[in-house]
């Protein structure tokens, strides 16, 4: 079936569809080589569409353990060419089987370079996926509806949930928190209370956590007023270390502010510098918001850079005993490069 996305400027990109199904978000682009079943099903995508820069997907088909979340939560997916014959011995089914059975909206055999180049010189813009046939009438109902707000509510855990056998106890502040993350809290010999996004302060720390963790989430932080209020009521109780959301959530709970970025960081790929030792880091990232470093409290300290556009990409603050980076140490580009900021969480917990 033929069908568009139509940006909210007006311009148009053709292609195929899967299914007829409609398609309303944020159109954004991930210049990732690999790992887009970790992409689709990263719950910080959630309202948005994303736009696959790498021209061949589906090639290594689907391999369920990796998955980051129950479901797909991203309003749709675009990419140049679908591949309907993957190669992999892990290999566990197609991807175009695995959208449809998600009931995602899909165009494929489209530009993703012409796409990628409006995204890049315009910004992030709403967008729609229709089919080609679809009336005028209804694709300026579709584009007159506002993008979704309050993600994290659609993301969270309904309960309260134990994680894992380990020496400490850490509470978790799930707002989308992707599977990897929870798996190498466990590795580094953490059991885990998982709360919803809008518990109260007073009963993540009833639990007696050794430490508390702030997830990965969709969104504009500043939707987020009430858990910035219990945010604040947590810090200096006990250690913490926020990831993607979380680093912003605590950037906003000590009075620095965020603003969005044009076009967004969402790739494997992104060069990472500790100014504290001057090393690179190659960085998987998901974002559309940053802190912005010069607004944070005099007595906080930078700790990392993005080296593309110098905005922030970590900071620490030792009065109140915790730390945070915007990138996702989790998703492994190295592999292993970026997993010492677990370690350091656990040091941190240990009162080292």
């Amino acid at each position: 079936m033929k069908g568009c996305l139509i940006l909210a400027n007006g311009q148009k990109f053709y292609g195929q569809m899967l299914m007829d199904t409609p398609a309303v978000g944020e159109v954004v682009f991930n210049t990732g080589m690999t790992g887009y079943q970790e992409t689709f099903t990263d719950p910080s995508y959630a309202g948005q569409i994303i736009t696959m820069t790498y021209p061949l997907i589906g090639n290594y088909g689907l391999f369920h353990e990796i998955e980051q979340a129950d479901r797909p939560y991203a309003a749709g997916f675009i990419v140049s060419e679908l591949c309907d014959m993957p190669s992999n011995w892990q290999n566990e089914g197609n991807l175009s089987t695995f959208i449809m059975t998600h009931h995602i909206p899909c165009l494929y055999g489209v530009d993703t370079r012409a796409i990628t180049r409006a995204i890049r010189s315009q910004g992030v813009m709403k967008g729609v996926i229709v089919p080609e046939t679809m009336a005028e009438e209804d694709i300026k109902d579709l584009m007159a509806q506002p993008l979704e707000k309050m993600l994290v509510r659609k993301v969270t855990p309904g309960s309260v949930r134990q994680v894992g056998q380990g020496r400490y106890h850490v509470a978790v502040m799930d707002f989308g928190a992707k599977a990897n993350i929870l798996k190498d809290l466990i590795r580094n010999d953490c059991r885990l209370t998982v709360f919803p996004a809008y518990t109260k302060a007073e009963d993540v720390l009833a639990v007696q956590p050794d430490g508390i963790f702030l997830s990965n989430g969709p969104g504009d932080p500043q939707d987020l007023p009430e858990i910035i209020e219990e945010v604040k009521k947590l810090i200096g109780k006990k250690p913490m270390f926020g990831i993607c959301l979380g680093h912003q959530l605590l950037g906003l709970s000590v009075g620095a502010k965020s603003r969005k970025l044009t076009f967004g960081h969402r790739g494997a790929n992104h060069p990472v510098k500790d100014v504290r030792t001057g090393r690179v880091y190659i960085t998987s990232q998901n974002h559309g918001y940053v802190i912005d470093e010069n607004t944070l409290p005099d007595d906080a300290i930078v700790t990392h850079i993005n080296l593309h556009d110098k905005t922030l990409e970590g900071f620490a603050y030792p009065k109140y005993n915790f730390f945070c980076v915007q990138y996702h140490p989790e998703a492994s580009p190295g592999p292993t490069d970026n997993l010492y900021l677990f370690e350091q969480f656990v040091k941190l917990m240990e009162g080292k």
